[in-house]
């Protein structure tokens, strides 16, 4: 019971991160950017074109390995939820040190989020999936930026706008995440891979 309680208070703080990170208007995610740049270019809605990718990423890392569980559904849904709630009681600041502030607010909640949620072996969502699957041979610090920088790099392609918060997801959310888990095994980044080999 303790893990499913985790990965509860784990995704509320997930969705808080990047609710933050949103109203900060300074570019989000690079997983939330190819959604959004696929979505324009083919005119189709954001939530559908989020879950085709989604299931796509799960599948690709299922078969390399990266087993989905109860966190693989409960994470975008608990999430998208908290989203849904904290963006419906903040607004996007007009100045531009309290869109600073947000982001740099964003940043260690987001990390925590997909730390905590990881470790409580429930299962991965669709990005950690998808780096998880390539761990080994990349560590995960690392194929974390590869796969959020691939996804900014899609969705840049495809018309969707890019900021600083975006650089800085896709360069520092991994090796933090790694950090946490280096630090605590409540958030092994691994647990819902046992038979990975922990990177040294």
């Amino acid at each position: 019971m303790s893990r499913f309680i985790q990965l509860l208070v784990s995704c509320v703080t997930l969705g808080v991160g990047v609710a933050l990170l949103l109203e900060a208007a300074l570019g989000s995610d690079g997983y939330s950017t190819m959604i959004n740049g696929i979505s324009l270019a083919t005119d189709q809605p954001f939530v559908l074109v989020n879950g085709a990718v989604g299931v796509v990423l799960v599948a690709m890392a299922w078969a390399r390995g990266v087993r989905p569980g109860p966190g693989t559904i409960a994470q975008p849904m608990i999430v998208g939820l908290t989203v849904s709630v904290v963006m419906g009681v903040l607004a996007t600041p007009d100045q531009i040190w309290l869109r600073v502030v947000l982001l740099a607010l964003a940043f260690p909640v987001l990390a925590l989020g997909v730390a905590g949620y990881l470790g409580s072996g429930t299962g991965a969502g669709p990005t950690e999936a998808a780096a998880l699957a390539w761990d080994p041979p990349v560590p995960f610090r690392w194929s974390y930026s590869l796969v959020q920088g691939g996804g900014a790099l899609v969705g840049w392609s495809l018309g969707a706008a890019i900021g600083p918060g975006t650089i800085v997801v896709v360069f520092l959310l991994g090796p933090v995440v790694d950090l946490l888990a280096r630090r605590s095994a409540l958030f092994d980044v691994h647990a819902a891979t046992p038979h990975h080999r922990r990177p040294p």
